[in-house]
């Protein structure tokens, strides 16, 4: 991908003429503010800057973005979003999804959009239902989860976004809440990244599936079940009183007590978002706060670079010339027959 000069905007260089139209008090409305406000610190240009989404409640999102975008169809976005950046490697491709759009039908298509590591931003909103098709309990639902799908509770274990993208291969892994001051610093990071960059945004369906995160999302929840990450930091929470340690017995990531300040003495870790290891472990971690931010960074080559360099060297040399790639090999000639009297 070519450097771009940064580009002076604003955000309502950002807000489109769209009416904004989801259900009073849903948490898109937050993710998307957060978005057009984040654009401009990234120094992109709208006309280099594409959205594309899925189908649900989130997939609305590039209508109210003054970019290019592409509504496309249930779970493709990924697929869709593979063919834009191929085809103009210097777009700044953004991927809109839901957690039933990415993680049921569109599973597969996230999966290899991941594991191939194509250069995009990937927000998948997870309100943990189906808002759009009223209320159907979706891959992340928990267990006992009651819709008009499952009106006696869900049984089905709940997919993870973050664990589903680190065992996909995924190389940039984060969360985000929909209101938190913190998402356009999260944002900006998996912008930063070159790679897929996987953003999973904990996002509040008001209407069919309210305050369920609110556990670790309400104000008076919230430090006490909020663990921030900051690369080459400790892993802090609840004011600096407790952290996040490694027991080296179960391998297993247990909360700590730190006293006076001393959090190397409580053996709280460091974080480093190079390690897949703990960034899996805290993904799984039960028992303890949410961890949010940043979870893995490392980055790779990425699979529209590794496609330019080998079309590139495939026709380096070469001359195109087409009528000799039609004629070569085994050929034949049609001719004009008499016709039969």
């Amino acid at each position: 991908m070519n450097e771009m000069t940064p580009v002076q905007t604003t955000l309502k260089d950002w807000e489109s003429d769209q009416e904004v139209r989801w259900c009073p008090g849903c948490g898109d409305y937050a993710v998307l503010k957060a978005v057009q406000r984040t654009m401009p610190d990234l120094g992109v240009a709208r006309e280099n800057t594409v959205f594309i989404s899925g189908i649900g409640c989130s997939s609305r999102f590039p209508y109210y973005m003054e970019t290019y975008g592409f509504h496309t169809i249930h779970g493709r976005a990924p697929a869709v979003a593979t063919g834009v950046k191929l085809a103009n490697p210097d777009l700044d491709v953004w991927i809109i999804t839901g957690d039933g759009d990415a993680l049921s039908i569109g599973g597969n298509h996230m999966m290899h959009l991941l594991r191939r590591n194509l250069n995009t931003q990937v927000l998948l909103f997870n309100n943990e239902i189906y808002g759009l098709t009223k209320g159907q309990y979706s891959p992340t639902s928990r267990v006992g989860t009651r819709s008009p799908s499952t009106p006696f509770g869900s049984v089905d274990s709940p997919a993870s976004p973050c664990a589903f993208a680190l065992g996909s291969g995924a190389r940039f892994v984060a969360r985000g809440i929909d209101v938190h001051k913190n998402l356009p610093n999260v944002l900006k990071a998996a912008h930063a990244h070159q790679g897929a960059a996987f953003v999973e945004i904990f996002q509040n369906c008001i209407v069919y599936n309210d305050d369920v995160f609110a556990p670790f999302t309400a104000k008076p929840n919230a430090a006490a079940n909020q663990l921030w990450l900051a690369h080459g930091e400790p892993m802090l929470f609840d004011k600096g009183t407790k952290g996040i340690a490694l027991d080296v017995k179960t391998l297993s990531l247990n909360v700590v007590d730190v006293v006076e300040g001393d959090w190397e003495g409580a053996g709280v870790l460091v974080h480093d978002q190079t390690n897949r290891t703990i960034a899996h472990m805290l993904v799984e971690m039960t028992g303890g706060p949410v961890a949010l931010g940043v979870l893995y960074d490392d980055p790779k080559p990425t699979f529209d670079s590794a496609v330019i360099e080998q079309n590139r060297s495939a026709s380096e040399g070469k001359t195109p010339d087409l009528q000799k790639l039609v004629s070569q090999g085994q050929t034949w000639q049609v001719t004009k027959q008499p016709h039969p009297m």
